[in-house]
C-alpha cells in the first residue's frame, strides 16, 4: 500500500510540517510507503477528457491542505482522500459549516452572516451594527470565514468596538456570533477519528478570549462529558468526516455549544496533554476503511 500527505506549498509551517511528518512515522511503522507532497498543483491537469492525475501506484492520500480546487480534481481523479474533498470544503469556511450544522441536533453561537462587500470605498451604516447587535448582544465575536489558529477572529464589546471591526473585515466574508461568557477564554477540543472519541482536552487562555493554544492558551487533559461527547460526534457525521477536531464552547447551562469544526486540526498539543497516540489512530483508521 502506497500513500501520499499533502501540505500547502505556501503553508509549509512548523505546526504543518511536524503533523505530516508524525503521521508518516505511524504509517512507516505499519509498512506503508508514504510521501510528503507539497507542490500538489503540479500533478493534475484538467483538458476536455477530464481530470488527470499524475500519481500511479497510489492508494489513498491524507489531505492536510484547505485548497478546495485540488482537492476535488484529485478526488474525481480516482484518488481516496482523507478527509473527502466535500468535507474538507465545508469546514475550512466557517460560515458554511454553520449551515451544514444548521437543524442537526446541535448547540451553535446566535449567527448572522455578514453581507459580501465588493468596494473599500463602500461605507459601513451605524444602523448595520445596531441590528446585528439586537440579534448576538454584546460582546460580539466576529469571524473571518477563512482561517485557523485563532487569526482572523475578534471581540467587540461595544458599537464603536464593533463599527472598526466591520470596517476591517467588510472586503472579506465573514460573520457575527453571540459570545459564549459561562467559562470566558476556555473551550474544549475534542479528536474525533472514524466516528470515535479519541482525545480530548480543555484549553484556556488567561490573557485572551481565544483559548486556542497558537493564541497563548494551555491544555489539560480532561474526562469529556457524556453530551460533549455525543455533541462532537454529531458534527463529525454530519460533515462526513474521517478526522476531525471540534471546538466546543461551554453554554450558559452547562451545554456543549459549536464553536469550530477542524478538518485538519493540529494533534501536537492534544497528544503532549494527554498522551493519546493520535497519529496511530488516524493511520489505523485509514488502513481500516481501505480494507473493506
Amino acid at each position: 500500500m502506497k500513500g501520499l500527505i499533502f501540505i500547502n506549498p505556501f503553508l509549509v509551517t512548523k505546526q504543518n510540517v511536524h503533523q505530516a511528518e508524525r503521521l508518516k512515522e505511524e504509517f512507516n511503522k505499519k509498512g506503508i510507503e508514504i510521501e510528503i507532497v507539497s507542490d500538489g498543483y503540479l500533478h493534475v491537469t484538467i483538458n476536455s477528457d477530464g481530470a488527470l492525475v499524475d500519481f500511479k501506484g497510489i492508494d489513498f492520500a491524507i489531505y492536510l491542505d484547505k485548497d478546495k480546487y485540488l482537492s476535488e480534481v484529485l478526488e474525481r481523479g480516482g484518488l481516496r482522500l482523507f478527509n473527502r474533498h466535500e468535507a474538507v470544503r465545508i469546514c475550512d469556511d466557517k460560515a458554511q459549516t454553520c449551515i451544514a450544522l444548521l437543524g442537526k441536533g446541535v448547540n451553535m453561537p446566535t449567527t448572522v452572516f455578514g453581507a459580501l462587500c465588493y468596494s473599500s470605498k463602500s461605507e459601513i451604516k451605524p444602523e448595520t451594527a445596531d441590528k446585528i447587535a439586537i440579534q448576538t448582544g454584546y460582546p460580539v465575536v466576529i469571524k473571518e470565514s477563512f482561517g485557523s489558529l485563532g487569526k482572523g477572529v475578534y471581540i467587540a464589546r461595544d458599537k464603536n468596538e464593533l463599527l472598526l471591526v466591520m470596517e476591517q473585515v467588510k472586503l472579506k466574508p465573514h460573520l457575527f456570533q453571540s459570545y459564549c461568557g459561562a467559562k470566558p477564554g476556555t473551550d474544549i477540543r475534542v479528536i474525533v477519528i472514524g466516528g470515535k472519541v479519541i482525545a480530548s482536552m480543555e484549553r484556556h487562555n488567561d490573557g485572551d478570549f481565544r483559548s486556542n493554544i497558537a493564541q497563548g492558551g494551555v491544555g489539560k487533559a480532561i474526562e469529556l462529558p457524556n453530551n460533549y461527547k455525543k455533541t462532537a460526534l454529531r458534527c463529525a457525521e454530519v460533515l462526513g468526516l474521517d478526522y476531525c477536531g471540534v471546538d466546543l464552547l461551554y453554554g450558559d447551562n452547562g451545554e456543549p455549544v459549536v464553536c469550530e469544526v477542524n478538518s485538519n486540526a493540529f494533534f501536537d498539543g492534544i497528544e503532549k496533554v494527554t498522551g493519546v497516540n493520535v497519529a496511530k489512530a488516524y493511520v489505523e483508521h485509514v488502513i481500516k476503511t481501505l480494507s473493506k
